[in-house]
């Protein structure tokens, strides 16, 4: 079967993207109210973009309304946010907070989640998540109506649960520690699993 994307509507091709390109990483990103509270969304057209700088790209549509959604205003008015990253026991609360909440409504107050202080960075990262960037608004760049955002990546938080050294002394993620949620289609979520090696050519 092939499917000539260019006849579909943004609609139709959202869906058969979300269920093809998989598992996406999610960025439960948190940012900062106008109030000072926390707006907190997540958002799965995400990856790494750069290591020199260490850059990210979020992809951010409109509200249903067509409106700008906070997690953009937020941004580009005060140019910090956090990427929490999730995993299998956070799935509720993660899916819940991406339910369309009046302007100024906290997330995180809402759905009483725990956050905790970065040392030097505006925006707290959610307690319960074993990774977290600190992240600076570097650009944001429109197609159509999508905002892509770029920013810096200023710190990585690592929970020294999921910390390991390999066989050269070097800092090692365990993945399967960490239990990341990748996102699918629809309301379906995938975990890490099995963690696979392969030895990669020298």
């Amino acid at each position: 079967m092939q499917v000539d994307l260019s006849t579909l509507t943004p609609v139709q091709n959202y869906a058969l993207m979300t269920q093809s390109i998989i598992p996406r990483p999610i960025a439960w990103l948190s940012s900062e109210n106008a109030d000072g509270s926390l707006n907190l969304a997540p958002f799965s057209y995400f990856n790494a973009l750069s290591s020199d700088p260490p850059m990210i790209m979020v992809s951010i549509g409109l509200q249903p309304t067509g409106e700008k959604k906070d997690t953009r205003i937020n941004i580009e008015e005060r140019k910090h946010f956090v990427v929490n990253i999730a995993h299998k026991e956070m799935a509720e609360p993660l899916t819940a907070s991406s339910a369309t909440m009046a302007p100024g409504v906290s997330e995180v107050e809402e759905l009483k989640l725990s956050v905790e202080p970065i040392e030097g960075f505006a925006v707290p990262r959610l307690a319960d998540c074993r990774l977290a960037y600190a992240c600076e608004l570097d650009t944001i760049h429109m197609i159509n109506s999508q905002a892509i955002v770029f920013a810096k990546l200023i710190s990585l938080y690592i929970d020294d649960a999921v910390v390991e050294t390999d066989a050269k002394g070097r800092l090692k993620i365990n993945a399967e520690a960490v239990d990341a949620l990748g996102r699918l289609g629809g309301g379906e979520y995938v975990t890490a699993g099995e963690t696979i090696t392969v030895a990669r050519p020298k």
